[in-house]
């Protein structure tokens, strides 16, 4: 085999988890979580970030490959959310790493970022919890009618932060998107945990049960709540956190809206005077950007959160 001089190695491929819906639970109005499981258990190599993510594999409406039910069937994570049942038998999935190398450009798997709310080995279940905004995207409208026996593929784990469990204090803020695996991290902590969670969503109705260790203190903040030409409520509330005296031993988890997570950074670095690696800061969505879009525009200045 070939390769071009200084060409960067290609990336391992992540494995194909096939997976089937179990439940389905409206954990509030924005969101809901879908319990899913392995088809097959051995494929799925657990890692230790608590903030872990798969990518769900949605496919094109028209695509035609042996394995698959009638052109992309929703139910088998398709695009077309009308689409009809799939007779394939669980882990008869069509493989993706092929359809990839095989399908043109305008027909290619659409996948998006999901977190791991968590993972229950003895039962081989993955929970992911979904943010729900009506009929646009892929991954919020198939959660919203996911049913059980309903199948779809993922590629994973990733994920790389993992909390430091001698920290004397601990902030979490996340907006909606990121409060999956911000509650993932809090369960992650011990149960002499100290510090603050911030959770920002749309309004009261939006607030769901959070279990905390007795020394985190978790408090919802509302985007309904700001005025026009107010900080973002998320940033306010981290400026007003009960920061301890000195940044020695403390640790922060932020993530969520890229322009907000920009707006998080002299508040962490220059005011509180945190170092790089005190600090998970992570956007996870950019306002008034496609997924594609804010995917692609990671790789630009515009894309950079550090």
């Amino acid at each position: 085999m070939t390769t071009t001089p200084g060409a960067r190695p290609a990336r391992p491929r992540k494995p194909q988890l096939n997976l089937t819906v179990r439940s389905r639970e409206l954990l509030s109005p924005s969101m809901v979580r879908v319990v899913l499981v392995l088809d097959e258990p051995e494929r799925y190599a657990d890692i230790a970030p608590p903030e872990k993510y798969v990518k769900l594999v949605f496919l094109r409406p028209g695509t035609e490959h042996p394995g698959t039910a009638a052109r992309g069937s929703a139910r088998l994570g398709a695009a077309d959310t009308d689409a009809e049942r799939p007779d394939t038998e669980p882990g008869g999935n069509p493989d993706y790493w092929e359809l990839k190398e095989t399908l043109p450009g305008d027909q290619q798997p659409v996948t998006r970022h999901l977190t791991v709310r968590r993972y229950v080995p003895e039962r081989h279940e993955l929970w992911m919890d979904f943010v729900l905004h009506g009929d646009e995207g892929f991954a919020g409208p198939w959660a919203a009618r996911a049913e059980p026996g309903d199948r779809i593929i993922a590629l994973g784990p990733g994920g790389k932060w993992t909390p430091a469990p001698d920290a004397a204090w601990t902030l979490i803020a996340a907006d909606d998107a990121a409060i999956p695996a911000a509650l993932a991290v809090l369960e992650a902590l011990p149960a002499f945990a100290h510090g603050e969670v911030l959770l920002e969503v749309d309004s009261p109705q939006d607030v769901q049960p959070v279990s905390a260790p007795a020394g985190m203190a978790v408090r919802w903040v509302f985007r309904a709540d700001s005025r026009p030409g107010e900080d973002p409520a998320l940033v306010r509330a981290v400026r007003e956190a009960a920061w301890p005296a000195g940044p020695q031993e403390v640790q922060v988890f932020a993530h969520g809206e890229r322009e907000v997570m920009k707006a998080l950074r002299e508040e962490l670095f220059t005011r509180r005077r945190l170092e790089r690696d005190q600090v998970s800061l992570s956007g996870y969505w950019a306002r008034g950007r496609t997924e594609d879009v804010f995917q692609a525009e990671k790789k630009l200045p515009v894309g950079q959160i550090i």
